[in-house]
């Protein structure tokens, strides 16, 4: 039986991994936030994966506050760069698999077609920049059994995201200004927890490898904001704007859909359509009526 550590276990894909563990019971689960273990800590670290004598770990902790990390390069840097250091030297030394989450964000925009594993990075903002460099890391220490996953748009019935914000949004104001020339895909934090569990007993490499996951399709905020309006029927306005209308400190690609041809021929898998995830999470939310 396998033990699996869950890093940032406390976030949107953490939480809905602790929801699914109960269904894998030949996985032993340990999931833990910084105030359990400091991944930022290598000694810390390492005396837990000893401990515990862990065989996989799920690195889902992060600095994902786009606009904070602007002010905040150290602490962006510390979690999102040099913790995952220190876990892909630990994977490296005690020959643990390693699946690390990353981002859409890494790409810089200017392609007009789905980004493939391979394709040129070009970080724009604080956030973006230190996530590469922790993909940099991984790939440079190079442990073997040890994948990164970007994935994008990410949220769920937990935490701050997209769908939370505008939840509050929509039953409050009567209209509200939402981006529509950013284009990239929501992506159901369930549905990325359930392919990180199937992964997780096949992944087999001596290299690092790359994949893409996202829900299928995509979509500009704005069209993101008008299938929440339309799922609960409410009758808030809502304005599509430009990029540069938007105050924000931080500089987002327009384009960032992810290809995912790789991680559906590697290991047989179906991806839900963005919409169909969407009313699955605000089903589980009780915010709709589950024939819709």
């Amino acid at each position: 039986m396998l033990n699996v550590l869950i890093t940032g276990s406390n976030g949107q894909v953490g939480l809905e991994l602790r929801l699914l563990h109960k269904k894998y019971k030949n996985f032993n689960w340990f999931f833990t936030d910084s105030s359990i273990l400091d991944i930022t800590s290598k000694s810390e670290l390492e005396l837990f994966l000893k401990k515990v004598m862990i065989d996989v770990i799920v690195n889902c902790a992060a600095f994902t506050n786009v606009e904070l990390a602007e002010d905040n390069v150290e602490s962006s840097n510390l979690v999102n760069n040099l913790a995952v250091r220190n876990l892909s030297l630990l994977s490296k030394k005690y020959r643990i698999k390693l699946i690390h989450l990353s981002t859409d964000a890494v790409f810089d925009g200017k392609s007009d077609v789905p980004y493939l594993e391979d394709d040129t990075c070009n970080p724009l903002g604080v956030y973006a920049k230190t996530k590469r460099k922790g993909e940099e890391q991984l790939i440079s220490i190079n442990p073997i059994n040890s994948i990164i996953l970007r994935t994008s748009w990410v949220y769920s019935e937990y935490g701050s995201n997209f769908l939370k914000t505008m939840l509050k949004v929509l039953f409050l104001q009567e209209e509200v200004d939402v981006i529509y020339d950013q284009i990239g895909t929501p992506t159901y934090a369930k549905d990325l927890a359930e392919v990180i569990v199937k992964l997780i007993p096949n992944i087999d490499n001596e290299n690092v490898e790359i994949y893409h996951y996202s829900n299928d399709g995509s979509a500009s905020w704005y069209d993101f904001a008008k299938e929440i309006n339309l799922a609960l029927k409410e009758e808030c306005k809502i304005n599509p704007i430009k990029t540069e209308e938007y105050l924000s400190k931080v500089c987002r690609p327009h384009f960032s859909v992810l290809n995912k041809d790789k991680i559906i021929n590697k290991f047989n898998i179906n991806i839900p359509y963005w919409k169909d995830s969407l009313r699955n999470c605000l089903n589980q939310m009780e915010l709709i009526n589950k024939n819709l």
